[in-house]
């Protein structure tokens, strides 16, 4: 019932064989995509979406995590008004579902936006905005770092109150003030029990990423749907599609699992 453990005592890992399954099939849909004409059409039109994928994702996380952590550092503070504010927004966002968000942003937030903008300048002489000038992809970034801003909040806010709460009083004691006393204590040590959860979340969020489709945003999903749609090889397009985003999420997967071994054998 129970797995064999190491000399330490540790649970001994079992031997990947689901790695090398998806090895095996990676190794064959590679060895199609080489040889047969059909999947290297395919491969070559969706593989120019990688880059504006890697791009959204990229952008997405840093806002979110600059957003998640003020939030979570407005969550923890002492005035109630910035912990209730910070809690209303990560409520609310969280309980959206990420397509939800993004078609929100995208044609209902942003035309709403543009003319209250509209309403301020237009009075002024200036010339007035229109919708069309917020490109879509911008409107897809904005609202993946809204959704995931919620999430990498909530791990944020975690992280830091499992610092040990003596540290913080024997900063106190030093005179350290409150700013000296998160950059040089608790960020550091919070960062250990935020990392593994981060890298969640950005692994979860080049799966999502593939949601900006649904606006255009020619990222590898749309670039897919468009090809199949035109060509109708919706068996080879798709396996092509999954292939990429399953050779983007497990070889992270593996190397955020690696890192975090081996900071937990630096830690013994």
């Amino acid at each position: 019932m129970f797995r064999n453990k190491t000399p330490s005592g540790a649970p001994k890992e079992d031997f990947p064989y689901w790695l090398v399954a998806a090895v095996g099939i990676a190794v064959f849909l590679l060895f199609q995509i080489a040889t047969d004409d059909i999947y290297s059409q395919v491969m070559s039109t969706v593989s120019r979406g990688i880059g504006l994928t890697v791009f959204v994702t990229l952008v997405a996380f840093f806002c979110a995590s600059l957003i998640g952590l003020l939030l979570a550092l407005a969550s923890l503070s002492g005035s109630i008004v910035l912990r209730q504010m910070a809690r209303f927004y990560v409520e609310i966002v969280r309980g959206m579902p990420i397509i939800v968000l993004l078609l929100y942003i995208a044609f209902v937030a942003t035309p709403l936006f543009i003319a209250g903008v509209n309403a301020i300048v237009e009075p002024l002489g200036l010339d007035p905005l229109r919708t069309r000038d917020f490109p879509l992809l911008w409107r897809a970034v904005l609202a993946l770092t809204i959704g995931y801003s919620a999430f990498i909040a909530e791990v944020f806010r975690a992280g830091i109150q499992a610092v040990d709460k003596g540290q913080i009083e024997a900063a106190e004691a030093l005179g350290m003030n409150g700013w000296l006393r998160f950059r040089l204590i608790i960020f550091p040590q919070a960062l250990k029990t935020i990392l593994p959860p981060l890298g969640n979340d950005f692994v979860a969020l080049i799966k999502d990423s593939s949601l900006v489709s649904v606006l255009g945003v020619a990222d590898i999903t749309q670039l897919g749907k468009v090809y199949a749609a035109g060509s109708f090889r919706y068996f080879e397009t798709y396996n092509v599609v999954a292939l990429i985003y399953l050779m983007m999420t497990i070889t992270l997967s593996l190397a955020l699992r690696k890192f975090e071994r081996a900071k937990q054998i630096q830690e013994r």
